[in-house]
């Protein structure tokens, strides 16, 4: 039978549930254990004076509440802090009462626990091993070879294999990679790992998304070996911390993070993080962090132009083994434009409707995929694409259709991808004439109102028109 502090306590936490996330409610309160219940006061058990601090800085209101509304006005909370004392003395316990910080001082010795072993620990490691052996957390098919480089991402890529040449001593520390979200940042902060330690296999080089940095350091305060988690990230030669903007408003976290950073910058150690955003547009960030970002160099990446989207899908379709028709790898990347991850997927989708389905590898399918595939629900093509299938039909480039010339077969062509692109896309005429060659929406008009006369009147322009409007259409 439980007894009465436990059931008050119970009764507590189901309140506490609906008023922090899950992910809090796992770190902060399920360890936190009832003891006692005397007159109006319960006592809870946490397992450090960390821990206690935490709590009284994050949800001593939250926790006040729940305690007044079990054991009524006059209810109180009192804290027993659990200190595992290095000296050999037993553990003992520390009552405080809510809201009444002080230091935590070992009674046998009148000096404040240190929490430093007798070995570091490896927070990535089961504990037992006898040797912390570092393992990279590197993907080693998120190479330089595999990496697509294209005026979106020169700058980054370059940088990154500067730095992987010679980590620690360039003026490229930190580098710090950004952009939004699929465009490529994690693969490049693995190429750099890959390849230093191809090239320096006695380095230390580690990867860590940002939010498992943080996992760490709160099971090393549950733990009491932060001293650990420290000396192990500052043993590392090359840290490398996927999305670092996830340390925004974990105050604690950051100061350690700030001392692993410092420590590892003076020792001449490689740091590389990534984020999704600038270090100026940073948010939640301490200033002195901010502050030594900015001492190396922080380079973007951005959307991957037509060519580079083109040269990633060719790539990705020749390491899978797959031969894929030109039309079609063009065909996906005229119609994803916004980052490499939804362009990869796009591809994936098609080759598995392909196989599973046991269905042709061409247009008509690329089309029917990719439309379910772009979440806008318009079924819309682009003005790039329009002239790229008129240029490839009359065979001509798209810079002599983008021209100033008048030749009387390209003027035509030019005429023919304004009236698709009024026809098929929600363009404007003035975007519609911008993108082609610079016109104004007038010339727009009259272009379109040429091919509807000329459709009517010329049966070969007619049939040129069917033929187009066949390889241009989704439907």
């Amino acid at each position: 039978m439980k007894k009465e502090f436990e059931k008050v306590w119970e009764s507590c936490l189901e309140i506490i549930k609906d008023n922090v996330n899950a992910q809090s409610f796992k770190t902060w309160f399920d360890p936190v254990k009832p003891i006692r219940l005397q007159t109006n006061v319960l006592t809870i058990q946490v397992p450090s004076q960390f821990f206690y601090e935490w709590l009284e800085e994050h949800y001593v209101a939250l926790l006040k509440k729940v305690v007044r509304k079990e054991l009524g006005a006059e209810g109180r909370l009192e804290y027993s802090i659990v200190m595992e004392n290095i000296y050999g003395v037993k553990p003992y316990t520390v009552r405080m009462p809510a809201s009444n910080k002080k230091e935590v001082r070992n009674p046998s010795m009148n000096m404040p626990i240190d929490i430093k072993g007798g070995g570091i620990r490896n927070p990535f490691i089961i504990p037992g091993l006898k040797q912390p052996i570092v393992q990279s957390n590197l993907n080693p098919d998120y190479s330089f070879e595999n990496f697509v480089e294209g005026d979106c991402n020169r700058l980054a890529r370059s940088a990154g294999y500067a730095v992987a040449n010679k980590p620690g001593e360039t003026s490229f520390n930190p580098l710090l990679i950004y952009g939004i979200t699929g465009l490529g940042k994690t693969h490049l902060a693995h190429a750099i790992g890959i390849e230093i330690k191809k090239r320096n296999p006695e380095k230390q080089a580690l990867y860590v998304p940002s939010e498992k940095f943080t996992n760490q350091f709160i099971d090393a305060i549950q733990n009491n070996n932060t001293n650990d988690f420290v000396n192990f990230y500052q043993m590392i030669d090359v840290l490398i911390i996927d999305d670092v903007h996830f340390f925004s408003g974990k105050e604690k976290t950051q100061d350690v993070f700030f001392h692993v950073f410092n420590h590892l910058q003076q020792n001449k150690k490689q740091i590389v993080m990534t984020s999704d955003r600038a270090p100026v547009d940073l948010q939640g960030i301490e200033q002195r962090l901010l502050s030594r970002f900015k001492w190396g160099l922080a380079a973007d990446l951005q959307a991957p132009d037509l060519e580079t989207r083109i040269a990633i899908l060719e790539k990705k379709a020749y390491a899978d083994g797959i031969e894929m028709p030109r039309d079609v790898i063009e065909y996906i990347a005229y119609s994803i434009t916004s980052n490499v991850r939804e362009l990869e997927g796009a591809l994936i989708s098609l080759l598995a409707q392909a196989s599973l389905n046991k269905k042709t590898l061409n247009i008509d399918l690329a089309r029917q995929m990719i439309d379910k595939f772009v979440r806008n629900t318009a079924k819309e093509v682009s003005i790039d694409y329009i002239q790229k299938v008129v240029c490839d039909y009359f065979n001509m480039g798209i810079d002599l259709l983008k021209s100033k010339t008048r030749k009387r077969e390209v003027v035509q062509a030019r005429q023919i991808a304004m009236y698709f692109s009024k026809q098929l896309t929600k363009s404007s005429l003035a975007t519609i004439g911008m993108h082609c060659g610079g016109k104004d929406h007038a010339t727009v008009l009259h272009a379109c109102r040429t091919v509807n006369n000329l459709m009517d009147t010329d049966k070969k322009f007619r049939h040129y028109i069917q033929e187009l409007d066949k390889k241009i259409n989704l439907a």
